[in-house]
């Protein structure tokens, strides 16, 4: 397996990050990454299965899982942290706070500028990682001090920007325009996509659907067989009008009701609303993946098995070497 950049700034063996995911990515997958060589990410409300308005309690949620987290494993983990504004942005304050009391390793931030909590990190030791989806938001990460960025195709699971950049495109943009390293994310799912974001210049990977699917993974057994049956065309991207960025889904009936309003002309509010009581939490924790937003990558056709954690790195890292071979035989 090559060694990067990330490799060397982590302290870790593989550059295979796991990819946060709302309600699902507790201590136990983060851990089991981890360990397995890759780094583990606490994804927001880790550990927990109910929906809380209070800022505090969020808080110690967290702590609690970053505390379980720790006596998993001694080796270095990320926690995510969407930033938003408003009320959203007072949760992710007091999750900041409590990551910084707790010594934290690695922190990545996403949906919000980067100006907001880097220097914060930095002062207190901690990387930082910034999720973008576009050139023009990469440079403004790099100029905000971030250690490195993470470049998501709109291939990716849940909510992306607006820009539907494929990963393909992206990530090797994004490496021509940043000196920082550059972490590919959206569809990768096995050793060839590693090999494939490699070539692009990423010095990591960025996974989420793969490690959905995984013993480890918080998410419902039926959303994780969904992953499962899926095949090219099971998931679509949707919610462009929204304004909040694309997201993508498994194929139900809570997007064909979506696509039937946005058609319709639906107005925002009705659209919204409709998001609002179909949440993904849902489908994430309760497996209703029928009439709630199920998020999903496009490269769960990709995905036959669920597996631990651990199978999932070592089968990426026993396949690249052949992968490689391979290309070196068809050299002209």
């Amino acid at each position: 397996m090559l060694r990067t950049r990330i490799c060397d700034l982590l302290g870790i063996e593989y550059p295979i990050i796991q990819a946060p995911m709302n309600w699902i990515t507790g201590a136990n997958l983060a851990a089991a990454v981890s360990n397995a060589g890759g780094l583990g990410t606490l994804g927001p409300n880790a550990g927990a299965t109910e929906v809380t308005e209070d800022v505090a309690l969020t808080g110690e949620r967290l702590r609690s899982e970053i505390r379980k987290l720790k006596t998993l494993t001694q080796k270095p983990f990320a926690v995510n942290f969407p930033i938003g504004f408003g009320t959203v942005k007072d949760f992710a304050d007091r999750c900041v706070e409590v990551s910084l009391e707790e010594d934290i390793h690695v922190a990545i931030t996403s949906m919000g500028s980067p100006k907001v909590y880097t220097s914060r990190f930095r002062e207190a030791g901690v990387k930082v990682f910034h999720l973008v989806t576009s050139v023009r938001y990469a440079l403004k990460a790099e100029e905000a001090g971030v250690d490195a960025v993470v470049a998501q195709g709109f291939e990716a699971g849940g909510h992306s920007g607006a820009d539907e950049l494929p990963t393909m495109v992206l990530v090797p943009q994004v490496v021509d325009a940043v000196k920082i390293p550059v972490i590919a994310a959206g569809g990768i799912a096995d050793a060839r996509g590693v090999v494939a974001a490699l070539a692009l210049g990423a010095e990591a990977v960025y996974m989420g659907t793969r490690f959905l699917a995984t013993l480890e993974c918080d998410a419902h057994s039926n959303l994780k067989q969904a992953v499962v049956d899926a095949n090219d065309t099971s998931t679509i991207a949707w919610g462009k009008k929204l304004g909040v960025g694309i997201g993508r889904s498994l194929k139900n009936e809570f997007i064909e009701k979506y696509i039937e309003l946005e058609t319709g002309g639906a107005p925002l509010e009705e659209l919204g609303n409709h998001v609002l009581y179909h949440p993904m939490r849902n489908a994430l924790v309760q497996g209703d993946i029928d009439t709630s937003e199920a998020p999903c990558g496009a490269n769960a056709g990709m995905i036959h098995d669920i597996m631990s954690a651990r199978e999932v790195i070592e089968n990426i890292v026993a396949e690249v070497p052949a992968i490689l071979a391979k290309l070196n035989e068809k050299q002209v």
